[in-house]
């Protein structure tokens, strides 16, 4: 379903954006491995990638930092050429109580959520202008939608996707490219493992499929927003979290 394509994906080395890469891989993409510090993590991605015979690369560079991003977009270039889909994944969490928050907490969590999706999709934006099913899929997160006790910084990033999914849906819609944003429940991932097991129970207790996500219970909705078969859906927030309500 995605023969021909070329998919950026940033923090792809690990987690959400590791099992995407992989589902683009398996499904015919050109994919591209965007992590900041995971080098060996980015290299066995680009393995997997590989040995289910797909076609990858890995690109370093941090999204907070336009230079970096504009490197990686040129080496994509001359890699692959134009890119068709920008899956927008990367990001942080500094979590305290906001009375304990410091403006470096509040700044750093904010130039990696927010400011890494403007540069990626400033870099890339005419590629997807162009391209004949352009994608832009931003991850966001349940987070974003409820709010989360210790994480004012991270639930402001995730919900401002929303608003920018949304304008970026409207702007790109006369090139019939797409713009859509999927907000995750709590999924099984490193992230997810540094939460204390007596607050995961707590969380596990909000969901009514009583269970966290897999990795793979995304990966299938992002493949579906890549995909040409997805052309009529623009400006959506899917929400990916086994029924909690928002």
């Amino acid at each position: 379903m995605l023969d021909d394509q070329t998919c950026v994906v940033t923090g792809a080395s690990r987690g959400i954006g590791k099992g995407i890469a992989e589902e683009f891989g398996k499904h015919g993409a050109d994919v591209v491995v965007n992590y900041r510090s995971s080098e060996s993590e980015a290299y066995a991605v680009v393995d997997a990638i590989e040995a289910s015979g797909g076609s990858a690369i890995t690109c370093q560079g941090n999204v907070a930092d336009y230079d970096d991003v504009d490197a990686m977009c040129e080496q994509v270039h001359d890699t692959f050429g134009s890119v068709d889909v920008l899956v927008n994944n990367a990001g942080i969490t500094i979590d305290k109580k906001f009375v304990n928050m410091t403006r470096e907490d509040w700044k750093r969590v904010m130039e990696i959520n927010l400011g890494g999706v403007f540069n990626c999709t400033h870099c890339l934006f005419d590629d997807l202008l162009k391209a004949e099913n352009g994608r832009l899929i931003n991850i966001s997160s349940v987070v974003g939608q409820q709010g989360n006790y210790g994480q004012a910084n991270y639930a402001t990033t995730k919900s401002g996707l929303f608003g920018f999914t949304r304008t970026l849906a409207l702007e790109m819609a006369r090139s019939s490219s797409t713009a859509n944003c999927v907000a995750p429940g709590f999924v099984r991932t490193d992230m997810l493992d540094k939460v204390p097991e007596h607050v995961q129970e707590r969380i596990i207790e909000r969901i009514p499929l009583n269970r966290f996500a897999e990795v793979a219970d995304v990966t299938g909705i992002v493949r579906f927003l890549a995909s040409p078969e997805s052309r009529y859906m623009t400006g959506q927030i899917l929400a990916v979290n086994g029924g909690m309500e928002w």
